[in-house]
């Protein structure tokens, strides 16, 4: 039967065939950039462009492949080759059932576009920056400078933190007053401290409110806003600490189980 069908092809099906599949690579193309244009009008990130681009792109191109080659062999049933492909998809998705669940929710990840390469997020035990979204993985930079390779199937069904999905994030700090502290000299202190800071935001202006009431002392906690990457965050804590202590100790205001900060 394999004799029969080489011995019907002629060359003008084989060139007809090739000419089919050219122009197929010449609608891939087009489709590939078609893709990347929408993603990019809905401003979706590079990896999302990249990997639904190529997707899209070879889809195309098994399709025209297909075509082509029904083109060449004409005694080919485009359904024989249909079906022949069905049980081949079986016997894989059997075989890489964990390849293929990766490659699923990448795609999933990648079309709903929640988080991109350079956001920072906690995934399970895992913080850092993610450094590249693929097919099958995600790639992030722990803060400590290691390379955890996350399976997708673990970014699709986990809860993500994307501590950087925003452009501003919120801090709180508790202090501890001393039971007889002036409340409201002290809450003016701590707030005009933390207005005068760079790394502290104005909007929404930093607030020290009164939280709870012990025996012997007054529980404060200084809210404030800063840039929304863990670098900001903490740079805007330890700002935000050392100005408040300092202006507690020029206005006397106790912290609790110690003596008063002394005047100027």
């Amino acid at each position: 039967m394999n004799e029969d069908i080489i011995r019907a092809v002629t060359w003008a099906d084989a060139l007809e065939g090739l000419k089919v599949f050219g122009v197929g690579l010449v609608i891939a193309a087009a489709v590939w950039g078609l893709v990347r244009l929408l993603l990019t009008a809905r401003r979706r990130g590079e990896s999302s462009r990249r990997v639904l681009g190529r997707l899209a792109f070879w889809t195309v191109v098994v399709a025209a492949f297909l075509v082509a080659l029904t083109v060449i062999f004409p005694s080919i049933n485009p359904v024989d080759v249909l079906g022949g492909l069905g049980v081949v998809s079986i016997a894989a998705g059997i075989a890489f059932q964990t390849v293929l669940g990766n490659m699923f929710a990448g795609i999933v990840i990648l079309s709903r576009d929640q988080f991109r390469v350079g956001d920072q997020v906690k995934v399970e035990d895992n913080a850092g920056q993610i450094v590249g979204i693929y097919l099958s993985s995600t790639a992030i930079r722990t803060f400590d400078g290691q390379l955890v390779i996350v399976p997708n199937t673990t970014m699709h069904s986990s809860q993500i933190v994307v501590q950087t999905g925003f452009e501003r994030t919120r801090a709180t700090v508790p202090v501890e007053l001393r039971g007889d502290a002036d409340l409201e000299h002290a809450r003016t202190a701590a707030e005009s401290a933390m207005r005068g800071l760079d790394l502290v935001l104005n909007d929404p202006q930093p607030r020290a409110l009164f939280t709870e009431v012990g025996v012997e002392s007054v529980m404060m906690e200084l809210i404030f806003w800063s840039g929304s990457t863990r670098l900001e965050a903490r740079e805007a804590t330890d700002a935000v600490i050392t100005a408040v202590l300092a202006a507690f100790r020029e206005g006397s205001v106790p912290l609790a189980e110690g003596p008063a900060f002394p005047g100027p």
